[in-house]
């Protein structure tokens, strides 16, 4: 794989819901992984992808292309079954694809200025939120179904967020995370929290989604860093744990069942 990946630079990779599979995208088409042993389970040579998102361990997988050719349009959704190696269904857009995010009953699509929300058996409009401007795709979601959040930017001055019941279709809350634009949001597995970072990249906060408010506000460090990721490890079997890295080189580890700023 890292020889491979020499020639063909990734474009992009993923974890699917459970994290028991993840994906790549390269200049060269898309693979997908076993996450336990790193087993290649399936692999396309068919040209360069951006986006490559797959639902739960199925074979459908729904990916967009990095617009090298005119039938990978960045502007172009594909949901391709693994299976059978073709194309489901396709949808095409005004503008690039940034984002896309998916469970059993829901398709979500990140454009720069709308989302747009589909039934995902019929592929149906639910519904559209106009965004503020988003060029980086900013979201999270929170793929379970008695839980089922979208965040999104909100402002582009401040670390505001939008949190949408996917489920409901209706804005649940509005919470203002941070003085600076946001850099990265993440929600908790079983949908419960959120942590938020700004692009000054010194403090993470994670609010409580029912309530809207701060349950956890932990510093990374004293100086700005650009944070690349957040996730939180599985609540199930081990204390809420929240990883950050960063541009810094460093990984942080929080604990939420500790007190306050406690790493």
């Amino acid at each position: 794989m890292a020889n491979h990946s020499s020639s063909y630079p990734i474009l992009c990779a993923s974890f699917n819901q459970d994290t028991s599979y993840f994906a790549i995208g390269t200049r060269d088409g898309f693979k997908v992984f076993d996450s336990e042993t790193g087993t290649l389970r399936y692999e396309r040579a068919i040209g360069g992808f951006i986006i490559v998102e797959m639902l739960f361990s199925s074979s459908l997988l729904a990916i967009v292309g990095a617009g090298e050719q005119p039938s990978l349009s960045p502007r172009r959704l594909c949901l391709f079954n693994t299976t059978t190696g073709a194309a489901l269904r396709e949808l095409n857009f005004l503008t690039s694809v940034l984002a896309i995010r998916l469970n059993r009953k829901r398709l979500v699509v990140v454009l720069q200025e709308k989302t747009y929300i589909y039934d995902l058996n019929s592929l149906s409009i639910l519904d559209t939120i106009d965004t503020v401007p988003n060029s980086k795709g900013l979201c999270a979601f929170s793929p379970s179904l008695d839980g089922c959040f979208l965040a999104l930017p909100a402002s582009t001055t401040r670390g505001s967020v939008l949190v949408y019941n996917v489920m409901e279709l209706h804005s649940h809350c509005e919470i203002d995370a941070h003085r600076s634009p946001l850099a990265a949001i993440v929600f908790s597995p079983n949908g419960m929290y959120i942590a938020t970072a700004s692009e000054q990249g010194t403090i993470i906060r994670v609010h409580l989604i029912s309530e809207a408010t701060k349950s956890y506000s932990f510093r990374r460090g004293a100086y700005p860093s650009t944070i690349f990721s957040l996730s939180f490890g599985p609540s199930t079997q081990f204390p809420d744990v929240l990883v950050a890295t960063s541009s810094s080189g460093s990984v942080h580890a929080f604990s939420l069942g500790l007190g306050m700023n406690q790493r």
